[in-house]
């Protein structure tokens, strides 16, 4: 099992006093629901778009799926190819809230589409997101997985939406290259 360690998150984490000097910034002292409840108020919605995805009531081009964890293309993809990762067993709406064994699968399955990516589209390398509240549009945690071909700008911001079918071939071409382990 891959430990999940996000140290650009704990070294957030820590400049923002999620974590004192003596204490881990591995460990937050935001710890309980309450806690995250404060920051980032609200419940999970049932009726998010990544929910309906999971339930079979909202399509998507999908590049894998097992039963804990799904990954498809982003309608509004950074670059060609961006593929989002989600749990379809946990509801946490962000990193706060997340048990560490599904992120775990979550993380796998997301280094399984990044190498996919490398092969079934000639990327040559991938970057990992994700968001907590502040630029998140779906209260479901989500990782982006971001192919980086060499000579593009670095682009953040989601480009023009696209339909499932129109992503449907490079989701075909990613999902042929999906490693087994």
């Amino acid at each position: 099992m891959i430990r999940t360690r996000i140290t650009i998150v704990a070294a957030a984490l820590a400049l923002t006093g999620c974590a004192t000097a003596t204490q881990s910034p591995i460990e937050p002292r935001v710890t309980t629901p309450a806690q995250v409840q404060a920051l980032i108020p609200g419940a999970y919605d049932d009726n998010n778009i990544f929910a309906k995805i999971i339930r079979g009531e909202a399509s998507a081009a999908k590049v894998y799926e097992d039963a804990e964890v799904v990954a498809f293309m982003d309608i509004a993809p950074v670059e060609r190819g961006h593929v989002l990762v989600i749990s379809k067993t946990s509801k946490a709406r962000n990193l706060l809230e997340i048990d560490l064994a599904d992120l775990d699968k979550i993380m796998a399955v997301a280094r399984r589409v990044g190498q996919a990516q490398m092969k079934g589209l000639g990327a040559n390398g991938f970057s990992i997101e994700q968001n907590n509240a502040y630029g998140q549009t779906v209260f479901h945690l989500h990782v982006h997985v971001i192919p980086r071909y060499r000579g593009q700008p670095w682009g953040e911001k989601g480009g023009p939406r696209q339909t499932v079918e129109q992503l449907t071939p490079d989701a075909e071409r990613i999902k042929a290259q999906i490693p087994v382990n």
